[in-house]
């Protein structure tokens, strides 16, 4: 009789699984997350996985697995790190089975599908807010990662999607992939990121991009920028302006967003690609925001010019990882928002030549909770105009000018990755006064733009859409 019986066991075990052990089923999967060491998981993960990963996990469930997503590849990967990526080593912040038991809460949620993007729980078509009533309508759908966006004279958009595609859109509607890129490096964070238009464009037809490039064969790559005109839908006239050196194999903090001011002077923010070392050094372009003319040389008034040793096109430093930057052409006030590590995103006004400290003096702390400095103040460095603690991950900010949003006027609006919402900051005098939630769990949004129209325009990915929001009565 016991033999019968470990053989009905054994053969429920193999017909269920073919692995040699029963699936549990979703019942079962919620109650292993009702177990005290899975609650004690999800409290390590909110303090220290969160910050990056979301604390829904969302990141993880769009994602696509470059290191495998069994458990055993999450625990490894928590356990060794891959730096070149912007993810730690957490060896020495937990313990060898409080890792497996992260790695087997976050297999365990993502088996029950938590951790979906969307707007599921945003009403559309009425969004109140604390000064105006608002409607978001859906522009653009199909779309993975977007990046960039400008409106061409004739209304059509161009979107840069980070995977390294450019397209065009007419009333909603892809009329044509751009032909002609350069050669993209999509690793990362990497890929072919912002956009601009001349500000004469009407005239030269001039347009402006950012991406990854790489001049060699040994995955070392860097932060470009390139201008181009578009005839039949293809780029032509390809000029390379400028490439950050040094290159490095890192694959993430590469900034990469571009403005122009009233002069038609153009910045490009580059980050810090995780080499910390090297954001205090003029002598190299990480960590900085640079200025050029239109054509990439580098104007005569630029703050380093004559510094012996120093990069010429340095306009400020001591940056993290400038993900927002907005000219204001009416004030001349030059706006950038910052990604800091766990904690610490900025918004700064940028001056030329001025430190913004970073990582001499930060409000944030290592991702494995360690502290990086305790100083958030120092002689001959910058301070933010406002900061955030714990992380919004900022990403895309625009100005709001114009009429159609009574009571916004003047107001700066950054985008945050990793709350999936939109802060709206109230100015005044050049200091925030106010900040707004708006749009919860409308999805990481990647940029904010202001529209020719008046509108603004918003980006979000995985999956990836535009929006227009209009005010209603």
């Amino acid at each position: 009789m016991k033999y019968i019986l470990v053989i009905s066991i054994l053969g429920f075990l193999f017909s269920t699984t073919g692995k040699g052990y029963a699936e549990p089923d979703d019942q079962s999967k919620v109650s292993i997350l009702q177990d005290s060491a899975m609650i004690h998981a999800q409290r390590s993960y909110n303090n220290i996985c969160a910050s990056c990963h979301r604390e829904d996990m969302s990141w993880f469930a769009k994602r696509k697995w470059k290191y495998g997503g069994t458990q055993n590849d999450i625990y490894t990967s928590a356990k060794t790190g891959y730096p070149d990526f912007g993810m730690p080593s957490f060896k020495n912040t937990f313990s060898d089975k409080e890792l497996r038991d992260i790695a087997k809460l976050i297999h365990t949620k993502l088996e029950l599908n938590i951790g979906e993007n969307g707007i599921k729980d945003l009403d559309t078509k009425r969004i109140s807010t604390e000064k105006l009533n608002l409607r978001l309508d859906t522009l653009i759908t199909g779309l993975d990662v977007p990046w960039g966006m400008v409106f061409l004279p004739d209304k059509d958009m161009l979107i840069t999607e980070r995977e390294g595609k450019m397209i065009r859109f007419r009333n909603g509607k892809k009329i044509a992939e751009i032909k002609g890129l350069p050669e993209i490096i999509s690793v990362g964070q990497g890929g072919l990121l912002d956009i601009r238009l001349h500000p004469d464009y009407k005239k030269n037809g001039w347009i402006y991009f950012a991406y990854t490039s790489s001049s060699n064969k040994n995955q070392l790559w860097s932060p470009a920028l390139m201008r181009a005109r578009i005839e039949n839908n293809t780029l032509i006239d390809k000029q390379l302006l400028f490439k950050a050196m040094p290159e490095y194999k890192a694959a993430f903090n590469v900034g990469c967003r571009i403005t122009f001011d009233r002069k038609g002077h153009l910045f490009l923010s580059v980050g810090d690609r995780g080499i910390v070392e090297n954001v205090q050094n003029l002598s190299n372009d990480c960590g900085k925001i640079h200025r050029f003319n239109d054509d990439g040389t580098i104007p005569a008034d630029n703050p380093f010019i004559h510094q012996v040793g120093a990069n010429k096109s340095i306009w400020s430093y001591g940056h993290r990882n400038p993900q927002g930057l907005f000219y204001n052409t009416e004030t001349g006030i030059f706006w950038e928002s910052e990604h800091g590590p766990k904690g610490g995103d900025e918004l700064n006004i940028i001056q030329p030549g001025k430190n913004y400290g970073w990582p001499v003096i930060t409000f944030g702390i290592n991702y494995d909770g360690t502290i990086i400095t305790r100083d958030t103040a120092k002689v001959g460095m910058e301070q933010p105009i406002t900061y955030w603690v714990p992380s919004i991950a900022p990403c895309g900010m625009t100005f709001i000018k114009g009429g159609k949003y009574k009571g916004w006027e003047g107001n700066v609006l950054v985008g945050s990755l990793r709350f999936k919402y939109l802060v709206r900051c109230e100015i005044n005098g050049n200091k925030v006064v106010h900040k707004e939630i708006l749009l919860p769990n409308i999805g990481r949004l990647r940029n904010v733009e202001l529209g020719p129209d008046g509108f603004i325009y918003i980006a979000v990915e995985s999956p990836g859409i535009i929006f227009r929001l209009v005010p209603v009565l």
